[in-house]
């Protein structure tokens, strides 16, 4: 059976932003989509450009250097970056990253628009006249 990997820590200022209670389920899927814009961010900016560092890749995206090093960090975990003696470059299997995210993203608006449907649907109902335990 192969080893499954377990999901990326963000790093501790985003998982302080985090709401309490039920809101704090969709605020992790809204942060795992802000980090995934992000790597997207940076790896298209690597395939336009030659190598480059993290100080002036992060100074070109106005990101953080931290934030910038963990994203570098997780697409070369996926085999999508590889270090170099000039900075950072992309391989052959951001191809294949590509592809994935589509087909991922497109599953993932049929979601969405199914919950949208189901959250309307429970907005517009009125309170149960019961509380919590």
């Amino acid at each position: 059976m192969p080893a499954v990997k377990a999901p990326p820590v963000p790093p501790a200022d985003e998982l302080s932003a985090l709401p309490e209670g039920p809101a704090q389920l969709v605020a992790r899927i809204e942060g795992e989509l802000e980090l995934l814009t992000r790597n997207v961010e940076i790896l298209e900016r690597l395939s336009k450009s030659p190598p480059i560092g993290i100080i002036r890749l992060s100074e070109a995206l106005k990101l953080p250097i931290h934030k910038t090093r963990y994203s570098l960090h997780l697409l070369e975990r996926e085999g999508v970056i590889q270090p170099s003696a000039d900075g950072a470059v992309v391989t052959d299997r951001a191809r294949e990253f590509w592809t994935v995210m589509n087909r991922s993203l497109l599953r993932m608006e049929s979601l969405i628009a199914e919950l949208k449907a189901r959250a309307a649907e429970h907005a517009e109902r009125p309170p149960a006249g019961r509380k919590g335990y």
